[in-house]
């Protein structure tokens, strides 16, 4: 009977103090298509997602209901769609892009023939490859509302400030966007705020010592007193490569070295690596490779477990798993 009461009460404290849900969809780097970049999030007072990144979306929510997630979404009657289909069309508001590579948008694109009326977050930057060199009628349809040809308008483009706040709609949360160096191409890190608690999804980023660059540093200027106060719930940071890389391969990734080295940047703002043990950090992106007697996965995990002198709680989830932060 005790270990019953421990357990509804470990539960029911779990989810008061949760803020976030965050399925993935693909967390792959590269090379195998339907398993790349794509999450989603939802503030769990909410039943509608934000999509960040979108490598895989289609092929991710399919794996996500075969493992047992969106259980509380229910299909109106009248609705002529599947579960997967009334999930990707009603369920996810909009996407926050980080970069325009192709793994981080492919899911997009080809699902874009069936999407409804969403809004794209991202930079200017962003924004201005999907108008010109993506939905131009010649990769592929003007699925937006502005760029091209004939305007489709399935999705309104926002581009937005660095560091301003804005409402991500229908969604409850906000976010604010910073940039970050991929390789000296702009990608992004979106900061999201659900009531005084926050999640960062980071896109593809190098290290600020590779990089030559202060990026990483000011966002990590702006989550340090939030980790410190127990408000950052959570962070997906990118490690694509394994230590045996050399910087100059790097090509604006991270390793499991360079990774710890910005954690302790973070512990800077955040009142000293103690306060480190605090942060929930996913880690994404991983490259495959076609080498024989060679994971990348494992030889990176265990990397990154020989490098956490810090007691940072890491997850590796995979495509359809859910955590509630």
């Amino acid at each position: 009977m005790k270990k019953i009461l421990f357990l509804f009460l470990s539960i029911f404290s779990w989810n008061l103090f949760a803020n976030f849900e965050v399925i993935t969809l693909g967390n792959s780097g590269g090379v195998v298509v339907g398993t790349t970049t794509s999450y989603i999030i939802r503030d769990i007072k909410s039943k509608f997602y934000l999509g960040l990144d979108a490598g895989s979306t289609v092929n991710g929510l399919e794996m996500a209901l075969k493992k047992g997630n969106f259980k509380d979404i229910r299909v109106p009657e009248d609705s002529k769609y599947t579960k997967l289909g009334y999930i990707f069309r009603d369920s996810i508001k909009g996407y926050f892009l980080s970069h325009a590579h192709i793994d981080h948008i492919a899911g997009l694109v080809m699902s874009s023939t069936e999407d409804t009326k969403k809004n794209i977050y991202a930079l200017p930057s962003v924004i201005d490859i999907l108008e010109k060199n993506v939905f131009n009628w010649r990769v592929w349809p003007n699925f937006g509302d502005s760029g091209e040809g004939f305007k489709l308008g399935t999705y309104s483009y926002k581009k937005m400030e660095v560091g301003k706040e804005f409402e991500i709609e229908e969604t409850g949360l906000y976010g604010r966007i910073f940039p970050l160096s991929h390789s000296n191409y702009e990608s992004s890190v979106l900061i999201i705020r659900s009531g005084d608690e926050y999640f960062a999804f980071f896109g593809d980023t190098g290290a600020d010592k590779v990089e030559k660059s202060d990026l990483l540093r000011n966002v990590w200027k702006e989550l340090g007193q939030k980790l410190k106060d127990g408000k950052l719930k959570g962070i997906i940071l990118e490690v694509s490569f394994p230590n045996s890389v050399e910087d100059k391969n790097l090509f604006g990734h991270l390793n499991a070295k360079w990774l710890i080295d910005e954690m302790k940047v973070l512990s800077e703002y955040s009142g000293g690596t103690e306060n480190l043990k605090k942060l929930n950090v996913i880690i994404n992106h991983i490259k495959p490779n076609f080498l024989k007697d060679s994971n990348p996965e494992e030889i990176i995990k265990k990397e990154i477990d020989k490098e956490n002198i810090y007691k940072i709680k890491f997850f590796y989830p995979k495509s359809g798993d859910s955590i509630i932060f």
